[in-house]
């Protein structure tokens, strides 16, 4: 038999949560690696299925987002709204995060709506000359 009781989360572990999604928004790439060596996971995410790279890409972190790629993080992991972290760095017009996405393996059609289309979207035909000749 087994207890289907909603478990309570430990203190200590929502504590490192946060502490590793502040680290995320504010760039601190040695932090999150350091984190990740210890065996934090890549793939933690908030209430609304923003990743730590999710946050780390909208808030213009190259360093954080290279850092996560590295650890495991899924370049195209979408939050509950279907965004992917590439969608969201055009959206910000945060080019270096694009770029380290890109290089990460993140695919510029993944998502709703896709960073190909935050592009269309916006008129940046730079972007979508870059995503269509990939």
């Amino acid at each position: 038999m087994t207890d289907d009781t909603p478990q309570t989360p430990d203190a200590e572990v929502v504590a490192v949560a946060g502490k590793l999604f502040d680290a995320a928004r504010a760039g601190d790439a040695d932090l999150l690696a350091a984190y990740l060596e210890a065996g934090a996971p890549a793939e933690l995410t908030n209430e609304r299925g923003d990743s730590l790279l999710m946050l780390a890409a909208y808030h213009g972190h190259a360093a954080a987002v290279q850092a996560l790629l590295k650890h495991g993080a899924e370049a195209d992991r979408a939050n509950d709204r279907g965004q992917t972290p590439l969608a969201g760095a055009v959206f910000k017009g945060h080019d270096e995060v694009v770029t380290a996405l890109l290089d990460g393996g993140a695919d510029p059609t993944a998502g709703t709506p896709s960073a190909l289309d935050t592009a269309r979207m916006f008129g940046k035909d730079a972007l979508v000359a870059r995503f269509e000749s990939r």
